[in-house]
């Protein structure tokens, strides 16, 4: 037997070609598993000690025990036997078995069970080659990926890794293992805050593209008067990128209603109009939400700018120097019988009553007036 530097491989894995994803994947394992750079200092040991693996894909093809399998078999320190009914019932995993056997290294066997049940004599579910007992070798606690140690079958899989890689370098078990899963467990919340972090950018990518849905209220900004009529079919527009959209209000109580205003809008400057009978017109520029408020006022002037001519039909003249209260205010017509006040928006109504010191044929003054509105007397 070679001495124990002169191994080339430090393990060889013997398997059915039925298996051989896992073999692939548990060469990978083993080559790549990093060990605590305290105990390889201790050990004399690199990092990644348990390297190389043969596996025969990836050198000879497996098949018949062939001279070059043998030397192979010889110059590997380990045997690994990935076991499950498929190698259970492989005449070629068997005899590399008995060969290993043959070298006198039967403590160096270790067996990875990836399927079926140790020792349970049904050929469906046996997992172990018969090889194994025909050459009476010492019991051999296989490492189970299936074994139910945790609730997670991810879990238990990794645990069976490192219970073979312990058996393999001749370590305690829990030495490694806690160090192992604590390093899963940190890589899977790595996973999982990288995860949130995606999928946060995503929820922001979406939000910042979805359209978005712009409102526009309507803030009265000068006194209420309920005296006056309300507002009704108002039109508002919302102007973007020379794209201009309208809608009509009935009330004060309604929203200007904007759907699908691409969300590269909101922050952004943005033109608003506004224009209704017996309000100031509105014209702006505000930083796009999706929640405007514009404020708005009523036109004073127009209930507010009383204008008429105090008229005698008998003389066909203007009945001049004649003194009038109308809400509240007081005027005096002039020579030509003009007459011409300002009504303050609180007391402003759609009809006013005339309080004159002459008798008037009509004491009611209907809103707005024009020039060639007249008030006779009698």
């Amino acid at each position: 037997m070679p001495e124990k530097s002169t191994f080339k491989y430090y393990a060889f894995i013997s398997y059915n070609s039925k298996d051989t994803a896992w073999g692939k994947r548990l060469q990978h394992k083993l080559e790549h598993y990093r060990m605590p750079a305290t105990l390889c200092s201790q050990r004399g040991w690199k990092r990644k000690p348990i390297d190389p693996v043969f596996f025969a894909p990836n050198d000879i093809q497996p098949g018949k025990l062939t001279d070059e399998l043998k030397s192979r078999l010889h110059q590997s320190r380990n045997l690994i036997v990935i076991c499950s009914p498929n190698s259970a019932q492989s005449k070629w995993v068997g005899e590399e078995i008995d060969y290993f056997h043959s070298l006198g290294r039967d403590d160096n066997i270790h067996l990875f069970i990836i399927d079926g049940e140790p020792n349970s004599g049904d050929p469906a579910t046996e997992c172990f080659n018969a090889k194994l007992k025909e050459l009476q070798l010492p019991e051999i606690l296989g490492a189970n990926i299936h074994e139910k140690i945790y609730r997670w079958p991810w879990l238990n899989r990794q645990r069976a890794y490192v219970q073979l890689i312990s058996k393999l370098l001749n370590v305690e078990f829990d030495s490694i293992w806690r160090r192992h899963r604590r390093q899963l467990i940190q890589r899977l919340i790595l996973s999982v805050a990288g995860i949130l972090v995606i999928l946060a950018a995503f929820v922001a990518l979406w939000l910042m593209t979805r359209p978005v849905d712009v409102s526009v209220k309507l803030k009265e900004a000068t006194v209420h008067n309920s005296q006056l009529p309300p507002l009704h079919d108002a039109v508002v527009t919302l102007t973007i990128d020379n794209e201009t959209k309208a809608d009509t209000l009935k009330s004060l109580d309604d929203k200007g209603f904007f759907p699908n205003i691409p969300h590269r809008a909101i922050g952004k400057k943005a033109r608003i109009t506004f224009a209704c009978n017996d309000w100031e017109p509105l014209d702006t520029t505000l930083l796009l939400s999706d929640q405007n408020i514009i404020n708005i006022r009523r036109n004073p002037h127009r209930y507010g700018d009383v204008s008429f001519c105090l008229w005698n039909l008998s003389t066909e003249q203007g009945v001049g120097n004649t003194r009038l209260t109308i809400a509240g205010q007081t005027v005096t017509s002039d020579a030509d019988g003009k007459v011409s006040v300002f009504i303050p928006l609180a007391r402003q109504n759609v009809v006013y009553t005339i309080e004159s010191e002459r008798e008037l044929e009509d004491n009611k003054l209907t809103m707005p007036t024009t020039e060639s509105t007249v008030i006779l007397t009698k």
